[in-house]
């Protein structure tokens, strides 16, 4: 079908002007609004890059202080024991010197020894180690292992009559307990 109207093809041209015109300043606002989109794209582009390369800093150096700290706790694990192993090389050295000399009478030896056991004890003692010596005292299960029960009327039942062994304690922890005997009552 044709179109008939005479005024039909004289709007088309008129209509064509004004969307080119229109066209032809959306273009230019498009191209405005594509380059600020470009800019912003730029823009959030490179604070990607810096996050990014920040976040590999922080991870690197997470990772360092983790090596650090790994090789500072085995070092420590290492040589925890430095300053007791130092404080007993006297004692040590205390034992070579009595087993040096050469004597029939044992007075003298008994002697060193007992210097020898007082300097290590001070040694422990120092370090935290306590000993345990519950003789006379009510038996305790949580310090003391009872080796055997004896009956007697000197003592009152479940109270230490001998050490068999001593105990120790270390800061307020058992490292070993007592062995003992602990009193019963005769015929009990």
């Amino acid at each position: 079908m044709e179109d008939t109207k005479p005024n039909a093809p004289n709007a088309a041209p008129d209509q064509d002007a004004s969307s080119a015109a229109a066209a032809q300043s959306g273009g230019e606002s498009s191209l405005e609004e594509l380059e600020a989109l470009t800019a912003q794209l730029a823009e959030a582009e490179r604070s990607v890059a810096e996050m990014r390369d920040t976040l590999l800093r922080e991870r690197a150096e997470i990772e360092n202080q983790r090596r650090r700290l790994q090789r500072e706790v085995e070092q420590a694990r290492r040589f925890a024991n430095e300053r007791v192993l130092s404080d007993l090389l006297p004692v040590c050295d205390s034992l070579e010197q009595g087993l040096a000399v050469q004597t029939e009478d044992v007075a003298p030896l008994r002697e060193g020894m007992q210097l020898t056991l007082k300097s290590l004890l001070k040694v422990v003692e120092q370090n935290g180690l306590k000993m345990v010596d519950p003789l006379h005292q009510p038996f305790d299960p949580e310090q003391h292992q009872a080796m055997n029960m004896v009956e007697t009327d000197q003592h009152a039942p479940d109270t230490v009559v001998a050490v068999l062994q001593k105990g120790y304690m270390l800061n307020d922890r058992l490292l070993r307990p007592a062995l003992v005997a602990v009193a019963k009552a005769p015929g009990a």
